[in-house]
């Protein structure tokens, strides 16, 4: 509700801009034709990934992971970090922290093993981890109509190297600061608090039929094609299941109408910010130039600007100081690796917070920021020298 109350602001205050003439009419219909397939294969997306984890998917892979991990925790951990990392690329960051949080949770607590490193880790990686496709974070898909409408396979040629490095680092830093914990056994055999026992089997046909509309969807989003398309199919295809055998599942909520308010409401307060000025202001401060430092200046950049405001406006405001697939890279290091210190950086941080509140779950911010203030420099620094080094014109580029 807060999300909407504020997206409704943002939204009046940006139809304030075009109402008196601050922002031009033709722009708002160039930024309309840029976001709308965008915005188009978010909701798409959000219905899918609920009503898959819905049927159960979600749950039945954490099962297997759980007896996978043989009793040791530091495997149970390397395990759930994997599944992690690719619900981040393949399904986005929100997905990870809305529907992966809970059964990272669940997990830990049926090995009887602490949460918070499992909880850390999925919270890092569904930012860290969001670098490597266009459909992993929003940023990414902004970015890659920006350059040019490149593929999925040419947006992974050039954000591997440093999406390698963003996701190593935060978990060599949870290895090393968890080394206790994560040295720690639990029994596979263990009874299951009766709170988070499961109370009845998943339907077999939705658990079969989400699986394998799940495994059509992924290399289609891959494919080249707008992705849209297939995710909108993918959500009709998930709908008709759910018609036959849930229906009362297939609710207008499944639509996340308080993200669209708030990423419409957003877009326009920007572009109007944009239109008088407001990058070339930031350039001052994020410099230009395509060389190692120049590329963490701008990654830098914008890791401050997310943590001070949000990781959205903050790509949306230096994107036209990003004029190479070099410093594009680099930009979406700092966006999408860098908000790790304040809570609001980044939506999946506010949605994963949200479901450790309702699972009882405490995490104090203090701390959170801390870790963050540690963790986010060492990520951003290594993700930009890999990109240096790795990147189209680096020295193995």
């Amino acid at each position: 509700m807060r999300l909407a109350i504020i997206g409704l602001v943002l939204l009046v205050a940006g139809g304030v801009t075009v109402a008196t003439g601050v922002l031009p009419w033709h722009e708002v219909m160039v930024l309309v034709d840029r976001v709308a397939p965008i915005l188009a294969f978010v909701v798409a997306m959000t219905v899918v990934t609920e009503l898959v984890s819905e049927a159960g998917t979600f749950q039945w892979i954490a099962r297997r992971l759980r007896r996978w991990g043989r009793g040791r925790s530091v495997l149970l951990w390397l395990l759930l970090a994997l599944f992690a990392t690719l619900s981040t690329i393949f399904l986005s960051l929100d997905t990870t922290a809305v529907l992966l949080t809970p059964v990272v949770v669940t997990v830990a607590r049926q090995a009887g093993l602490p949460v918070l490193p499992f909880a850390l880790t999925t919270v890092w990686l569904a930012n860290t981890a969001s670098l490597l496709l266009p459909i992993s974070n929003l940023t990414n898909l902004l970015a890659q109509h920006n350059l040019g409408g490149i593929t999925p396979a040419q947006f992974a040629q050039l954000m591997w190297a440093p999406s390698l490095a963003a996701i190593l680092v935060p978990l060599a830093f949870i290895a090393v600061v968890f080394r206790r914990e994560l040295r720690k056994s639990y029994g596979l055999d263990a009874s299951r608090p009766a709170a988070i026992t499961e109370t009845k089997a998943p339907d077999r046909l939705l658990l079969t039929g989400s699986a394998a509309v799940l495994v059509l969807l992924l290399p289609a989003l891959v494919s080249g094609i707008a992705i849209w398309i297939p995710a909108a199919l993918a959500a009709v295809a998930l709908a008709v299941l759910f018609i036959i055998r849930r229906p009362a599942v297939l609710k207008i909520t499944l639509i996340p109408w308080s993200l669209l308010l708030f990423t419409c409401g957003l877009f326009l307060v920007v572009e109007a910010t944009q239109y008088l000025g407001a990058s070339a202001l930031l350039g001052q401060v994020a410099g230009q130039g395509d060389g190692f430092f120049e590329l963490l200046r701008l990654a830098l950049t914008g890791a401050l600007g997310s943590n001070v405001v949000n990781n959205l406006p903050a790509y949306l405001l230096a994107e036209p100081l990003a004029g190479t697939p070099e410093r594009m890279a680099a930009l979406l290091v700092g966006v999408n690796a860098g908000p790790l210190i304040a809570p609001w950086a980044s939506l999946a941080t506010l949605l994963w917070h949200d479901r450790l509140v309702r699972m009882n779950v405490l995490v104090k911010w203090q701390g959170y920021a801390v870790m963050g203030l540690l963790v986010a420099p060492l990520t951003i620094v290594a993700a930009v020298a890999a990109l240096a080094a790795f990147g189209p014109g680096g020295l193995f580029g």
